[in-house]
């Protein structure tokens, strides 16, 4: 579990200590503010010590760290050169970032200045490698792209981020079957049921929504919605998700219409009860007010963070509390309460 991250001069934060929950924690804010950076950045860290920790037996090095962890870093974000993901500012910048984890040994703090193009300086040494590899699902949907993506992507340069290989591997598991099937069978009922039918990965390598009373049909042909929720069935049929200990969802109301995203909502705590540590980054106030009458009912007990993001004068400052009512400004309800007053006065005249 990840229990606080702690950022200076990191894109587009001056200075953040951000704490965390062991259940839900959601960054709400406007386009712009760096939400998706937030996710990305403890995702790499821990995605390339999980990584690392499978294919090699012995400690960290100080060595192995500071390359693999530029890599992976420029790999997920996809910046020209490390160094830009500092934040700009005239002269020098030096980026510090500090990842404090539950599990013994395995915290570690980096830092990297502007000038940097491929090595990080490793500030805090972990002693182990991360046993579990996280989970990170973009805003775009990947059942659509699976076919041969993963041998394009390692055997080509693509402009995309390497979160997409990641998530695409986890797609192609093999669904699971035996008493651990039936563990999953509650969280997966209520998407189902909204898809009409089970996700099935198909000898030719394509994804196909086998539909309950109809043959299958082709990925491509499904509306991009429902394949953002079959992407997140898939991942749970297969027990991916539950394996890991950590879910990074970037907008998960994209695409999505309001009965969706209620399901998307109750599934997303329901895999926090599972004991999932999960991140979400949105800027839907119907997302989240559906979280809060959830947390209030039948999920009653799952610990909850939240993080607002504003600009300030030096950057993006972020204030934190155990509730929505404490994020300070909450621009989602602005403009939400804006709008009401505007159409008010439009249809009252």
């Amino acid at each position: 579990m990840l229990k606080w991250m702690k950022l200076k001069n990191f894109t587009a934060f001056p200075q953040a200590r951000l704490e965390f929950s062991k259940h839900l924690n959601v960054i709400a804010g406007e386009n712009g503010m760096g939400k998706t950076h937030l996710l990305k950045l403890p995702y790499a860290a821990m995605a390339m010590s999980a990584e690392e920790g499978r294919k090699r037996s012995g400690r960290p090095t100080k060595k192995v760290l500071e390359t693999r962890l530029a890599e992976k870093l420029v790999n997920v974000f996809r910046p020209e050169r490390l160094g830009r993901l500092a934040l700009r500012r005239r002269g020098r910048s030096r980026c510090e970032v500090k990842l404090m984890f539950s599990e013994s040994g395995t915290s570690f703090g980096f830092s990297f200045a502007t000038p940097n193009r491929s090595e990080v300086s490793i500030d805090h040494h972990p002693t182990h490698w991360r046993r579990r590899a996280p989970v990170y699902l973009p805003t775009h949907e990947l059942l659509t792209i699976y076919p041969g993506f993963v041998p394009l992507y390692d055997a080509h340069h693509v402009e995309f981020d390497e979160t997409w290989r990641d998530t695409c591997l986890l797609l192609g598991a093999p669904a699971l079957r035996g008493p651990r099937a039936s563990d999953v069978a509650s969280l997966l009922a209520p998407l189902e049921c909204q898809l009409g039918g089970r996700v099935v990965l198909e000898r030719n390598g394509r994804f196909y929504l086998a539909l309950t009373n109809a043959g299958p049909m082709e990925m491509p042909l499904v509306a991009e919605g429902l394949r953002k929720v079959a992407m997140l069935a898939r991942l749970i049929s297969t027990g991916s998700l539950l394996d890991k200990d950590c879910l990074f969802w970037d907008e998960p109301e994209s695409n999505l219409n309001p009965r969706l995203i209620r399901e998307v909502a109750r599934a997303v705590l329901a895999i926090c009860k599972a004991g999932v540590q999960v991140f979400v980054a949105t800027h839907s106030l119907f997302l989240l007010r559906e979280l809060e009458i959830l947390l209030e009912g039948e999920f009653e007990g799952v610990e909850q963070r939240y993080f607002g993001l504003c600009r300030g004068d030096e950057g993006v400052e972020i204030s934190q509390a155990d509730d929505v009512a404490g994020i300070n400004p909450l621009v989602l309800l602005d403009e939400d309460l804006a709008q009401s007053e505007r159409f008010v006065e439009e249809f009252i005249r």
